[in-house]
């Protein structure tokens, strides 16, 4: 495990920006992409409570299945232990998880989209094989939800999309520089947004994010971009904001 100083304005990644330094009350660490990356999210978990405790505040971006091998393994840990730290630890839902809901919703239409995205993989961290199969979309959602069962897929569906407090917003792909958090279109805060990485905000809100893979995690007017890749080999990375500096922890 390394940690990777990022003090505000001091690192070679980090552009100038017309926000002021974070401002939060206690210390946050958001997590980038985890997509099935069991290990590695053990790695920075155990890495973030030695620094912090037990009772440290996390955030998961989003994408936390699809790609990598432990899909299942990663929702069903996340869900544990949020059942033992209530709001200490936020998940928001990110694309992938929203393609998966599309496709239990109706497997027919969303079904080829979300396997194809890294689904397959996914279902696989279930103990479902599409190998020597001729089994039907619906067959498959099926089997999904009978193996996720009620209380995994009520979860899901209860994401939120994303979370805020002071001069700090953490969401899964981007946020509408010319809207709040509050105002934003689900779509934008999941997949993007044009305007995203073109236009600084007017109102100096720092926003953390993932869904696009960056080398090393950065900063850059405004926006923290935190996941680097972990399905491919790279690092999990975090972002650490405590007494408002911005550093940054990885696998």
């Amino acid at each position: 495990m390394i940690s990777l100083n990022r003090l505000f304005g001091r690192s070679p990644t980090t552009q100038a920006t017309a926000a002021k330094a974070p401002n939060l009350a206690e210390p946050l660490f958001i997590i980038g992409d985890i997509h099935g990356c069991l290990e590695q999210l053990e790695s920075l978990l155990d890495t973030i409570w030695k620094k912090d405790g037990f009772d440290a505040r996390i955030i998961t971006v989003g994408d936390m299945i699809d790609r990598g091998p432990h899909s299942a393994q990663v929702l069903q840990k996340l869900v544990a232990l949020q059942r033992v730290s209530g709001a200490r630890l936020t998940c928001l839902k990110g694309n992938h998880e929203q393609m998966m809901l599309d496709f239990l919703a109706k497997p027919s239409e969303n079904g080829l989209r979300w396997i194809q995205s890294g689904g397959i993989n996914t279902l696989e961290s279930f103990n479902i094989s599409l190998q020597g199969q001729l089994t039907s979309l619906e067959d498959l959602a099926d089997q999904l939800r009978a193996r996720m069962g009620a209380e995994l897929l009520n979860w899901l569906q209860r994401l939120p999309t994303f979370w805020t407090e002071g001069n700090v917003g953490v969401v899964h792909a981007a946020a509408d520089p010319a809207l709040s958090l509050e105002e934003q279109k689900e779509d934008t805060l999941l997949w993007g947004h044009n305007d995203f990485r073109k236009q600084e905000r007017p109102d100096g809100m720092w926003i953390i994010h993932g869904h696009t893979i960056v080398k090393e995690p950065r900063i850059r007017a405004g926006r923290i971009s935190v996941d680097t890749g972990a399905y491919k080999g790279h690092p999990l990375s975090a972002a650490v904001i405590k007494n408002g500096t911005i550093d940054f922890l990885q696998t």
